[in-house]
This record gives C-alpha cells, sequence and structure tokens, in this order.
C-alpha cells in the first residue's frame, strides 16, 4: 500500500515566529496563505504545513496521487482502496471516504498513541 507525498501539519500558536522559523532550517513558503493563517512549507522532499487555529494537534498527512512537490501522479492507490485495505486490518477510521464517488476524498484514523493520521487525496 502506497499513501502518497507525507507531510506533517502542526498547530502553530504564531503563524509569523513559525514561517521565520523553518525558514532559518532552510525551508521556504511551497503554498499556503499567510493572511489565513496557513503554509505549506519545503525544504527537499520535507513538508511542514503550519496551521494558526484551524484544528487542536499535530497532524500527520498523506497525500495519495501526489508527489512532494503537489504534482498528480500517473497511478497511485485511491484514497477509498487504502480505506478498505485499513478496514480489512480491523483499524477503526475516525472519518471515512465515500465509497460511491471517486476523486478528491480523505480518511482520518488515530494511531495508538493518539496521533492523528489524515489521508487526503485531491485528484
Amino acid at each position: 500500500m502506497t499513501l502518497g507525498a507525507f507531510s506533517i501539519s502542526l498547530n502553530v500558536k504564531d503563524i509569523h515566529a513559525s514561517k521565520e522559523f523553518y525558514e532559518s532550517l532552510g525551508f521556504k513558503v511551497f503554498a499556503g496563505d499567510i493572511e489565513r493563517h496557513y503554509l505549506i512549507m519545503k525544504n527537499g522532499n520535507a513538508l511542514v504545513g503550519l496551521f494558526q487555529g484551524m484544528f487542536e494537534n499535530n497532524i500527520l498527512t498523506f497525500n495519495p496521487g501526489w508527489d512532494e512537490s503537489a504534482n498528480k501522479l500517473d497511478t497511485f492507490e485511491d484514497v477509498r482502496t487504502i480505506q478498505n485495505h485499513l478496514k480489512r486490518k480491523n483499524i477503526k477510521l475516525e472519518s471515512e471516504a465515500d465509497e460511491s464517488t471517486s476523486g478528491p476524498a480523505s480518511l482520518v484514523l488515530i494511531d495508538p498513541d493518539g496521533n492523528t493520521i489524515l489521508i487526503d487525496q485531491h485528484v
């Protein structure tokens, strides 16, 4: 099973201070809108999302259908295929993709330590 591009989405207190900090580590703004309180920072293949006031905890994010530069992949495992695999493994899902649809969809699960995992397909 291939989950797609990986990033971590961080719940930050001050988007401007976080942007400056990650820039000092060599990250550059890749996407987002600081006025809307979110940025995606990139350093090589590493992606860090900075989100101020959008969610409580940090989130591990996977994007089926995308590479680390948000380029669409020719072949990938659809989020619904991943969802069915997780269900067969008896993994509890917090939210599910609608299996009667195609294209963009997402699902959420929680790992054994309480970390939120978002599998978010945009294509």
